[in-house]
């Protein structure tokens, strides 16, 4: 897969690293099975650290960009817009500019220009990079490099990456925010500055790594077999017949139409994959609001990080679980157990939230923000890999785009949604994910059967 601003000649000339075939080494060798396929191991490791630079850097202002907000003279909502309109503008550009992100720059210069909407600008800019995205959900399920049993464990690996992001962001935000404040910081360099300078660096050498050692999809697989693969049962997916008399390069609209099931299918994971990020993203920007504006907890940002980043870390050994599992567990099962757990925090959250605040407490809402963070990162993890594996190979491109612009949706939505749950009362903040979640439910329930596809 091409990936423009990752592209590499795929045997240049004094590359020498993992030349080794990849394994399953190829159709020569008696042992090779094509659905167990992967990439080369070097460029694999590039895109998954790809992704989880990017969820660090998503959520590494999380932590503070309320104060931020405040102190440069804004609001809690203007905070969760902050947080959020990076997906926005990433949707809008969709493509990987994220060699040019100056956006972590501005963001940390906002401070000393005494400038509330230079923070905003400087993520709009982030959010050109954040399109990278795209590319990692497409290049962990293209069918040219990898297995048909080998997606839903890569996309195991994204939501690895996910959790990273959601801790580590988070908590070195608000450790960035005790040092900075601590010590000598001035209008540069201060505790609401350092995570966007530090992640500008990161980024730098990132780039460095990528030009030496990634490699590009060599030229002779980059054509799309002409057979889509088969389903679940072993019949092949169904499509309206295709003269074959038809002009050289049809137009894709004309060559693929989709089965009525098929169709219900694709609506069913862009549901799943706007519903988990909205949630997400809503509790990820509301919990430093609502826990500084709650009495049992006014925390600051450095508690709040904390707090996001141990739910986050908690999360990871069944998030490697899920990985060991991926491979003899059906992508719906996966689905439906994520989003029940999830549910569950958030049905317990409204449970405390109705008490009148009297059984709030650490550990009440640490559980049901556990349980939200693990229940809906599960769920991510099967909608693209269920797609590619319901939908033809030359579907890929199209289908990742859905997913993404889904993801991004429920991203902004969430974002600001997250930061005006005070204000719109907690109740009706918890009670909209509840009624998405039941969308959700409904939608899957409908189309179980045509949910089912091969393990792995």
């Amino acid at each position: 897969m091409e990936v423009p601003g990752l592209q590499r000649r795929a045997n240049a000339v004094g590359s020498h690293e993992d030349t080794a075939p990849a394994i399953p080494s190829g159709p020569l060798d008696p042992t090779y099975d094509p659905e167990l396929k992967l990439p080369k191991h070097a460029s694999l490791i590039i895109m998954i650290s790809a992704n989880i630079l990017l969820q660090i850097s998503f959520f590494i202002i999380v932590s503070s960009s309320n104060e931020y907000a405040l102190h440069l003279g804004g609001t809690s909502t203007f905070s969760g817009i902050v947080i959020g309109i990076p997906t926005l503008f990433s949707g809008l550009a969709l493509i990987p500019l994220s060699r040019h992100d100056q956006g972590h720059i501005l963001y940390a210069l906002a401070y000393y220009a005494n400038f509330l909407y230079l923070i905003l600008l400087g993520r709009i800019v982030s959010g050109l990079s954040f399109t990278l995205w795209m590319y990692c959900k497409r290049y962990c399920s293209d069918p040219r490099i990898v297995g048909v049993r080998q997606r839903t464990t890569l996309a195991a690996w994204l939501v690895i990456g996910q959790g990273v992001g959601m801790s580590l962001g988070p908590f070195a935000g608000g450790l960035f925010y005790k040092v900075g404040f601590g010590g000598r910081g001035g209008s540069v360099w201060n505790g609401f500055t350092a995570p966007a300078w530090v992640m500008a660096g990161v980024w730098v050498l990132y780039w460095v790594l990528v030009w030496k050692y990634y490699e590009d999809i060599p030229p002779e697989q980059r054509a799309f077999e002409t057979a889509p693969e088969s389903s679940a049962e072993g019949d092949v997916i169904a499509l309206q017949s295709v003269s074959i008399t038809q002009p050289p390069n049809p137009q894709p609209s004309l060559l693929f139409r989709l089965a009525p099931q098929q169709q219900g299918v694709i609506l069913c994971m862009c549901w799943f994959a706007m519903m988990c990020f909205f949630i997400l993203g809503a509790w990820e920007t509301n919990i430093p609001v609502f826990g500084a504006a709650t009495p049992p907890f006014h925390w600051s940002p450095f508690a709040a990080g904390n707090f996001l980043a141990l739910g986050g870390a908690t999360t990871f050994p069944f998030l490697i679980l899920n990985l060991l599992m991926a491979r003899h567990t059906q992508d719906r099962l996966i689905l439906i157990l994520g989003t029940t757990l999830g549910l569950g925090g958030l049905i317990t959250f409204l449970g405390l939230l109705r008490t009148g605040g009297k059984a709030l407490n650490y550990g009440a809402v640490f559980v049901c923000w556990w349980a939200v963070a693990l229940g809906f990162n599960l769920a991510s993890t099967v909608t693209m890999s269920t797609l590619s594996k319901k939908l033809p190979p030359k579907w890929n491109g199209r289908t990742s785009l859905a997913i993404q612009y889904s993801n991004y949706t429920g991203r902004v939505a969430g974002a600001v949604w997250g930061g005006s749950g005070v204000a719109v009362g907690m109740h009706h903040y918890v009670g909209l994910q509840i009624g998405l979640v039941g969308v959700g439910a409904a939608l899957s329930m409908g189309l179980w059967r045509n949910l089912k596809t091969k393990m792995g």
